[in-house]
């Protein structure tokens, strides 16, 4: 019998990316078919990747940077280039994979600008070298800013997909020391808030104790998840 006076349900928040987009890439990907391609591609990725480039760029605020509405145009020109690279079959969403590939995109383009502006200011101190120009060479200075967040929030983005993979790992055809290091690595993860000493030395202890193996056995079983790693981690880097 339902409670009275119960508050009403929220409906769920609208997406703009919705199954049907995401069904959209997926068939994209699995087909050869050119027509069928376009179609799609006209229809339904299109105009998502116009407004998930857009979206990502206020959220992000990279509004900041020059020649924004330029550099916007270019991104999602670019995403139609490294649509092929979605793979369906690992696992993850086509929102989630396409947002973080054009996020890093303008990273790199922050970085980049970053850079150029260091480089100008640094030919503008050699140009201003007398004292009477140090009030202006400490405002130019200025007007490079190092942005943690983006940083911050890269490294933080990183280190969720990996908690998922290694999560996929799980389901691999492992042996049982292989196993129990890969559920050791996660509960690492889920506890390293709490761990105080994060070093090559200590992760080895951690897992022993965790796991109940020799220093042998665990050096053994992380040399294949270690391949595992570095795999994740190339195509990571060449998103």
């Amino acid at each position: 019998m339902p409670r009275k006076n119960m508050p009403p349900k929220k409906s769920p928040k609208n997406h703009y990316f919705t199954k049907v987009h995401e069904n959209a890439i997926v068939e994209y990907c699995n087909i050869e078919d050119h027509k069928r391609r376009n179609e799609l591609y006209k229809e339904f990725i299109g105009p998502v990747f116009d407004e998930m480039v857009d979206k990502i760029v206020y959220t992000y605020k990279f509004t900041s940077l020059p020649n924004i509405d330029s550099l916007r145009e270019d991104c999602k020109n670019w995403l139609i280039t490294v649509l092929n690279k979605f793979d369906p079959s690992k696992g993850s969403k086509a929102f989630t994979y396409f947002s973080v590939v054009s996020k890093n995109w303008f990273i790199a383009e922050v970085k980049k600008t970053s850079k150029k502006a260091k480089r100008e200011i640094h030919l503008d101190d050699y140009y201003f070298s007398s004292e009477t120009s140090v009030t202006v060479r400490n405002t130019m200075q200025q007007l490079v800013v190092h942005n943690t967040y983006i940083e911050e929030r890269d490294q933080y983005e990183f280190f969720t997909h990996l908690k998922s993979e290694v999560e996929q790992w799980k389901k691999l055809p492992l042996r049982p020391n292989e196993m129990k290091t890969v559920q050791a690595i996660e509960i690492l993860f889920n506890e390293s808030q709490n761990i105080e000493i994060f070093n090559k030395k200590a992760i080895y202890l951690y897992i022993r104790e965790i796991t109940g193996l020799n220093t042998k056995q665990v050096v053994s079983s992380l040399n294949k998840i270690r391949k595992r790693y570095s795999e994740f981690k190339k195509e990571w880097d060449e998103q």
